[in-house]
């Protein structure tokens, strides 16, 4: 099950199924099926404190995943800042929407075992988010 909530700000507006059916597509891809995944959708000021809190981290970031994956069905908490896609947005010069799919699918990717720590690891996730937004447009 894929919900969608929000802490301090209102949810995106945004096809809820047709994502959670491409989120599910994407799970499939790597041999995993959709437990319970829950997007968060929250304000710059409320990522920093579960950033600060749970990772010891004091900036500010546009997603933060708690993966309580087990066996090959995926799980986890996605904190989604919404002001911070919408800057990241503007500085890349891409739609708002397209930002937070990015984002919202680069999440699954952590959980569906991906990582993003060294230099080429953000090389091969950066590709894998390209090749997961097209598959997207396919639904």
């Amino acid at each position: 099950m894929i919900i969608y909530n929000a802490l301090d700000v209102k949810i995106p507006i945004f096809p809820k199924r047709k994502v959670s059916s491409w989120i599910k597509r994407v799970a499939s891809n790597y041999n995993f099926k959709v437990g319970n995944v829950s997007y968060i959708f929250c304000s710059d000021e409320k990522i920093l404190e579960i950033n600060n809190k749970y990772l010891s981290h004091n900036y500010f970031t546009d997603v933060i995943t708690f993966d309580y994956t087990l066996d090959n069905t995926i799980s986890g908490d996605i904190f989604v800042s919404i002001e911070t896609v919408v800057s990241n947005a503007n500085q890349y010069h891409v739609n708002h929407l397209q930002e937070l799919y990015r984002v919202m699918i680069h999440s699954i990717l952590h959980l569906c075992g991906l990582k993003d720590t060294t230099k080429e690891e953000k090389l091969i996730m950066t590709n894998k988010e390209n090749e997961t937004l097209k598959l997207f447009n396919e639904i």
